[in-house]
């Protein structure tokens, strides 16, 4: 390994829970001219993303979940090993940063051999089955939620938040309603499913329309179906008269983000801490097949916060769900406590504390630039 390499690969593909944090490290390992390679997975979503990151190499590997065949799984396997050997060898990285996900596994067993320095990153509360497979492979693990801190195995575990995108910060709800030609001073709701939608969302969501179009006739509608046909839902929004944005995917999500009074949505990791950068109130529906019931832990964490209400799937009925918007739409002050409530989450430094820890793992100088945009960043020791 060249010890003068500034190269690390972020194993982040499968999801945009895992993709988005990834980007986030790596454009600020960019802007410390550091060389990174993206390693992500062949899905639509993730090729969809990386067009935003800048200054990366990208590369596909062709992985698939621990779950399902094993044989599919082993060849998936052994594939994508054989593809990080060779990618490796040509470009060896001085370090590897896995952000969970079965994307994670072949870069670092591989990076592992070659003797690069090994950091994971587990975003939920309850550590996913590859973190939990390769933390003893790990330099150092970091988490998200504290709770989860004891779940992992190893001793260097740290507690630093979830990077999200620097783009992911509040702006002007009228400049962000402008931009998606929504009216700037009419509530708007968004609903959202994650980077593969959310079927029973949407079916609730279609269900209550009649009945918020004469309940809350002045509400705006910003609807991510998901990668699914999404004309059928714009015709329902259409036939109502109801004014919405309705797209599959929205790469910039900082401006349904922003303009948005309140979310409806899963309770994916990464959507949490971007919902407290922008201090937006949720109504949160946590996936009911998510591994070891990760997303209802996610979600319990904002409500006891006061920062939202969770409802199991099986809640969330057209009735239940014109209740709970009738009610906080109609009240902005509970709305704005919530967002405060929010607010608490919101890990500003959390970025730039993974990539300080790579600094100061891999024995890399920081130049004088480099410290001035970590002390701005008002960076804590959070290590437990």
């Amino acid at each position: 390994m060249n010890p003068l390499s500034r190269r690390v690969a972020i194993a982040c593909g499968g999801t945009g829970g895992h993709l988005f944090p990834g980007i986030a490290v790596g454009d600020a390992l960019v802007a410390r001219g550091c060389e990174v390679t993206l390693l992500v997975s062949p899905k639509e979503v993730d090729q969809t993303a990386v067009k935003s990151a800048y200054g990366m190499d990208v590369e596909s590997l062709s992985m698939i979940g621990l779950a399902g065949n094993p044989l599919k799984f082993g060849c998936k396997f052994i594939r994508s090993t054989n593809s990080c050997r060779k990618l490796f060898f040509k470009n060896p990285p001085a370090a590897v940063l896995a952000m969970g996900g079965f994307t994670s596994l072949p870069p670092v067993i591989v990076g592992k051999i070659m003797g690069a320095k090994i950091f994971l990153h587990e975003a939920n509360a309850v550590p996913g089955r590859a973190v939990r497979m390769l933390s003893s492979f790990a330099d150092e693990v970091f988490v998200q939620f504290p709770d989860s801190l004891p779940r992992v195995l190893g001793g260097n575990v740290r507690a630093t938040g979830l990077p999200v995108r620097a783009t992911m910060e509040p702006v002007p709800k009228a400049d962000a309603r402008t931009v998606l030609g929504l009216a700037d001073d009419l509530p708007v709701l968004l609903i959202m499913g994650g980077s593969q939608g959310a079927e029973a969302i949407n079916r609730a969501v279609l269900g209550s329309l009649p009945y918020l179009a004469k309940l809350l006739p002045k509400i705006q509608f910003i609807h991510l179906t998901g990668n699914r046909n999404s004309d059928p839902i714009r015709l329902a929004y259409d036939t109502l008269g109801l004014r919405a944005v309705v797209r599959p995917f929205l790469t910039e999500m900082e401006y349904a983000l922003g303009a948005a009074d309140l979310v409806i949505s899963r309770a994916g990791a990464s959507s949490l801490a971007e919902f407290s950068s922008m201090e937006l109130p949720a109504i949160l529906v946590p996936y009911p097949s998510a591994v070891d019931d990760h997303q209802r832990l996610n979600a319990r964490t904002f409500v006891e916060m006061g920062a939202a209400r969770c409802f199991h799937q099986k809640q969330l009925t057209p009735s239940l769900l014109t209740q709970q918007l009738k009610e906080l739409l109609g009240r902005p002050v509970k709305l704005k406590k919530m967002g405060e409530a929010m607010k608490q989450w919101k890990s500003d430094c959390a970025t730039e504390e993974v990539v300080k820890r790579i600094y100061e793992v891999c024995g890399w100088e920081s130049s004088e630039e480099d410290d001035l945009i970590i002390s701005k960043s008002g960076l804590t020791e959070l290590a437990v």
